[in-house]
């Protein structure tokens, strides 16, 4: 049955003012200047518009130490005004190409800069339009996306909010949605450009309507990308390209209305050539239907992505049945976006997974698939929301590079050394081949660039772990905990995600001076919560108080009148401290240390020195212990001898002789 297929084009697609604009002016400076013409990067996001220019003369650069002399051409998305005052400063002739949309947008917020408002700029960081807003606050303007990135911003006295004039309007507006509520001076300026909400709502109606959609547009133009977003969302099946020669007949198989809508930067041309090549598709597929339905085995055609079951694994190649007349090959090249040693290490038999056809007939006859473009095709529109949504991508690791890993999310991302954990980690070589979850942080589809960060998915389940232990921890509780770090002053323990400081203090029943003594890196400890300070997130634990306090049996093991050994610790004025066992003391006061008069505990004991006393009073709860050493049988005589060798020792050898003048001293000298 012929089917005849309806093209409709949305009302509003192809140049916008701005961009037509530029390329007038850009064409007309061709015709009027002399000598080099130079574009500030490209002059709008279409590659076929910025090949044209090139053919014209006007070369792209994109840094002002590339030229000395000639005309330069401002993009329409503008740039900032420290680039134009270099320019002047070189003697460049300068043709500003800006939107008059995006020059309202750069002047407001200067202006608000100027007036003592923070300026927030809503859209896409990455944008030249953006950065070029930015450059006229001196660089302080802050940068949000969307409404999550918004919920960060500190409070200020006063905030002007300005728009990317390509911005959804449904997006600015649950921007100044979450900062008026936090904020109480709040100017918003919507500079939204017209033409691209008029654009966006065209499209996704157009889209409601067809069978299949087709956005036309450069794949780094951001509201090419918007159209493309829209139009998924409406359900319709959508495609993206940037030339006819992109389209894919097996798109518009007994398809009967076929939607076709372009970004602002798509030349008329460009979308003549689209609707040209749709309409030899119709024809195609008519001639060819009668055949089809003849053939049960599956038509392929270049540019398909098809499903299929891998039914062998070689070792440098991987084939794969998608239901034509024979199996389709994938060389170990395009199984993945990295490197990789062996196809076993992507897919195994029985797999069903997505190929890209290359070539649905080699000079042999093969069917040539590859994995690694299917992929591509779902990433990064995937790549995209999760940028957006802040949602983890799951990706394994293929190769470990200089500076960090390389990680297969579909389509080659980067991974940073510096990113992988929360802390410092020197060998990568341990996540080869593992499956990780990471964050996608940056993302630019022209230059394929994916960076990503894993440490900012452990950070978060790190904040909501930290949160939730100290929203279930109690001051009295026994946990078990690892040391994890030691110091002069005590321990650091993990106790499951979050460390506690266990203080030396808290460590024994007797004194130790240093934390090696009792314990060290890699312990594991049952330990008591002693505090829990919420407000300051810090946890105090106890080792002590989980071990047996030496002090609940002293009555029974020390009692009153009985002779026990015990170490002198320490001296002081009154008396002497004595250990009777790790943990307890006691005191020898200095009347209690000989039967006479002594003047300073040294003259009878010495620290570390191991002596018999007496018990005189225990008493449990005040944790003091009275002990003598004067009440000891024996132990008179023992100090006695302590004092003679004391006393000898002390003994110069110029004293053994006494002489008069020793006795009478200056008693003869004569007077003045």
């Amino acid at each position: 049955m012929v089917i005849n297929m309806e093209v409709r084009v949305a009302e509003k697609a192809g140049f916008c003012f701005g961009v037509k604009r530029a390329m007038e002016m850009a064409q007309d400076t061709v015709l009027k200047r002399k000598g080099p013409i130079y574009s500030m990067g490209p002059l709008i996001h279409n590659p076929q518009a910025v090949k044209y220019l090139e053919e014209k003369g006007i070369k792209v650069i994109n840094d002002l130490d590339e030229i000395n002399e000639g005309t330069l051409i401002i993009r329409s998305h503008g740039v900032g005004p420290g680039l134009l005052h270099i320019a002047k400063n070189k003697g460049l002739a300068i043709v500003d190409a800006t939107c008059p949309f995006v020059r309202r947008a750069q002047v407001l917020a200067r202006n608000l800069m100027s007036e003592g408002y923070r300026v927030v700029v809503v859209g896409d960081r990455q944008h030249p339009e953006v950065q070029g807003i930015v450059g006229w606050t001196a660089g302080e303007a802050l940068v949000v996306e969307n409404a999550e990135e918004a919920v960060f911003i500190d409070q200020y006295s006063k905030i002007g909010v300005v728009a990317q004039t390509t911005q959804p309007l449904g997006n600015f507006e649950s921007v100044v949605k979450v900062i008026s509520e936090k904020n109480k001076e709040v100017r918003v300026c919507n500079t939204i450009c017209s033409a691209t909400s008029e654009r966006q709502q065209a499209a996704l109606d157009l889209a409601r309507q067809v069978d299949v959609m087709v956005v036309v547009g450069g794949k780094n133009s951001a509201n090419t990308r918007k159209l493309f977003s829209l139009c998924v969302k409406s359900g319709t099946p959508t495609f993206p390209v940037e030339t006819a020669g992109e389209l894919n007949q097996a798109w518009f198989q007994g398809v009967k209305v076929v939607g076709l809508t372009a970004g602002a930067s798509t030349p008329d041309w460009i979308i003549e050539e689209v609707k040209r090549r749709m309409s030899e598709f119709e024809e195609m597929n008519n001639k060819e239907e009668g055949m089809e339905e003849a053939v049960e085995v599956k038509a392929v055609r270049n540019g398909q992505v098809l499903k299929g079951t891998v039914v062998h694994v070689g070792q440098d190649e991987v084939m794969v049945d998608v239901g034509a007349k024979s199996e389709g090959v994938i060389p170990i090249r395009e199984l993945s976006c990295c490197e990789i040693n062996s196809p076993q290490d992507v897919v195994k038999v029985g797999d069903e997974i997505e190929v890209y056809v290359l070539k649905a007939e080699d000079n042999e006859g093969k069917l040539i698939l590859s994995k690694e473009k299917a992929d591509a095709e779902k990433a990064w529109d995937s790549l995209e929301e999760a940028l957006n949504s802040k949602e983890p991508v799951e990706g394994t690791v293929r190769e470990v590079v200089k500076g960090g890993l390389l990680v297969d999310v579909g389509v080659r991302a980067f991974l940073p050394a510096s990113l992988v954990e929360r802390g410092y980690l020197e060998d990568l070589s341990k996540y080869l081949g593992h499956v990780i979850n990471a964050r996608v942080i940056e993302l630019n589809r022209g230059r394929k660039k994916v960076i990503l960060s894993r440490k900012a998915v452990l950070e978060e389940e790190y904040a909501h772990l930290r949160k939730e232990i100290f929203e279930n921890l109690e001051e009295g509780q026994i946990v078990k905990g690892v040391v994890r770090r030691i110091t002069q002053f005590g321990a650091f323990v993990d106790i499951g995600g979050v460390d506690g400081l266990l203080h030396i203090s808290e460590m024994s029943w007797h004194r130790i001076s240093h934390p090696s003594e009792v314990v060290k890196v890699g312990d594991e400890l049952e330990i008591m919560v002693l505090r829990v300070d919420r407000e300051n997130e810090k946890i105090s634990l106890g080792l002590k108080q989980v071990l047996p306090n030496p002090w609940d049996t002293v009555k029974e093991k020390y009692l009153v009148d009985s002779i026990v050994k015990a170490k002198v610790v320490r001296l002081a004025p009154f008396g002497a401290f004595v250990q009777l066992e790790p943990g307890v003391e006691g005191l020898v006061h200095i009347s209690h240390l000989a039967d006479r008069h002594v003047v300073s505990p040294d003259e009878v004991v010495n620290e570390g020195e191991e002596i018999n006393v007496k018990v005189l009073s225990v008493d449990q709860e005040e944790k003091r212990i009275r002990l003598s050493i004067r009440e000891v049988p024996g132990e008179k005589q023992n100090r006695e001898y302590h004092e003679y060798e004391n006393n000898n020792n002390n003994i110069k050898e110029t004293d053994d002789v006494v002489t008069i003048g020793d006795m009478v001293g200056d008693l003869f000298e004569k007077k003045e």
